[in-house]
């Protein structure tokens, strides 16, 4: 499979020691591994050192990628593959998500609640995993714990969402309300 059309802006970084080829490289890789065949535009935000990943559009699909989301944990300033991978990769696959009716993803216009939203990052961060990319998963742990609970409910919870290869929005959203109705109830 391959990808429609994939835009990269801009095509030239000041503030970062970017390179679009490396931003491409990694974008098809990761879009022909998930089976995207939509057009995809890539905007980097190289002013900020942040880390965030956006869907702004899905028609055609846009991502709007702060630069530190690209940028390599060890070298400022530097392209990191493997950070870029996981940023990207996590993004595209909800993409992938969204693009299927029968997930039942919330609209663009609707911000999922923050428990929410990390265990559908769980969920994409699995996949991504098992598309052979680095795991990270003690931090994905750590971060699935902080909005669920420190508790063996959240452990299991956490397993399954990154262990499963067919959910739907509704049964992440089952999952994570049944977890934090553990911690709610104690």
């Amino acid at each position: 499979m391959t990808v429609a059309g994939l835009e990269i802006t801009p095509t030239s970084f000041e503030n970062v020691f970017f390179e679009v080829d490396q931003i491409d490289a990694v974008a098809r890789r990761l879009i022909d591994q998930i089976g995207l065949e939509v057009d995809v535009r890539i905007e980097v935000d190289e002013s900020t050192p942040l880390a965030k990943v956006r869907l702004t559009s899905l028609d055609p699909v846009v991502l709007a990628v702060e630069s530190g989301a690209l940028e390599d944990n060890r070298r400022p300033r530097q392209f990191g593959d493997t950070q870029a991978a996981d940023a990207l990769g996590r993004a595209l696959l909800k993409v992938s998500d969204r693009l299927d009716r029968s997930f039942g993803a919330p609209s663009l216009d609707e911000q999922p609640a923050l428990p929410h939203a990390v265990a559908w990052d769980i969920y994409a961060a699995g996949r991504l995993t098992r598309l052979g990319y680095p795991p990270q998963r003690q931090r994905r742990v750590y971060a699935f714990e902080l909005r669920h609970g420190f508790t063996d409910a959240a452990l299991a919870a956490f397993e399954q969402l990154w262990t499963a290869e067919a959910l739907t929005w509704s049964d992440i959203v089952a999952i994570s309300d049944e977890t934090r109705s553990v911690i709610d109830a104690a």
